[in-house]
């Protein structure tokens, strides 16, 4: 292929309608018209040999070949902008959105703290939590440039992306003031009540449930939900108990704390985000002041 043919511009246009898979969304996020944009769309179709983007039911959607284009576009677009690099603004002065990828738990205790610091420090910041859908999502997302950052547990180092270790958590016991368990706490009172349980997936089991079968013990999962944040309130109008998270508590500091009756395994908690965005000084203070709202 002759280079001297290839338009850089062009795949700017395509990054855009590979992002939203939609020519009027990706025409007016880059400042053009429709007829612009659906022109592009059909140079990219004859450049690439493919479609690109099919009509599905009401909506577009990305071919084979679209969605292997995706991450190799954003690492060679963000290689042309380290090569072509711009004056470097002051942070205050940087508009800029940035997408988080984070389960409800860390997101309760640190999208308040991180708002009031960029404030402070870069107003021009804007920031979308987006929903999660679990650890190998994020990581999918931060490949293919659908999301900026992400927090989670990340068991696995990748070439392509910078894992940083903010957080080992701990689990403790929840429960009302007054709860009838609490004198004597131990391994009989703690099964004796039903508990709630947190799972994104709906999973009526976790890890715990398996270590207690190894002792010969059950319990009773009463409740299940989708989200940290649901369980205080639940708690302080019932007799159930939970394993939360410690940092949890801090926002419900009303209701007791107790250690487990057994040993039960924490984990720790992963700040991420792609190599190509190493010189990125939003997303890099964004992640600092992340990292230093968990730690």
């Amino acid at each position: 292929m002759n280079l001297r043919s290839l338009d850089l511009n062009l795949l700017v246009i395509l990054d855009a309608l590979l992002d939203e898979a939609h020519v009027s969304r990706a025409a007016d996020r880059l400042g053009l018209s429709q007829p612009a944009a659906s022109a592009a769309l059909q140079r990219c179709r004859h450049l690439f040999h493919d479609e690109l983007l099919e009509r599905g039911r009401g909506t577009m959607r990305l071919t084979a070949k679209a969605e292997s284009l995706r991450a190799p576009l954003k690492s060679l677009l963000a290689g042309v902008t380290d090569l072509v690099e711009p004056p470097e603004l002051p942070l205050a002065g940087i508009r800029q959105t940035l997408r988080i990828a984070m389960a409800d738990y860390p997101a309760l205790f640190v999208t308040g703290p991180l708002q009031r610091a960029l404030a402070d420090t870069a107003p021009g910041l804007d920031l979308v939590i987006q929903p999660w859908h679990g650890a190998r999502a994020a990581k999918a997302a931060l490949m293919d440039g659908s999301t900026d950052i992400a927090i989670s547990v990340f068991a696995d180092d990748d070439a392509d992306l910078q894992r940083d270790e903010v957080l080992a958590e701990r689990y403790v016991l929840a429960l009302r003031p007054g709860h009838p368990a609490i004198p004597d706490f131990g391994l009989d009172q703690w099964l004796a009540w039903p508990h709630i349980l947190v799972s994104g997936r709906g999973e009526a089991r976790s890890p715990l449930d398996a270590e207690l079968a190894r002792l010969g013990r059950t319990r009773r999962v009463g409740l299940v939900v989708p989200s940290f944040g649901m369980v205080p309130d639940l708690l302080r109008g019932s007799d159930m108990i939970a394993m939360l998270p410690s940092r949890v508590m801090a926002t419900a500091r009303d209701l007791v704390t107790l250690p487990t009756p057994i040993p039960v395994t924490g984990f720790t908690l992963h700040l991420a985000w792609h190599q190509r965005r190493a010189k990125d000084r939003a997303l890099r203070h964004v992640a600092d002041l992340l990292a230093a709202a968990l730690r």
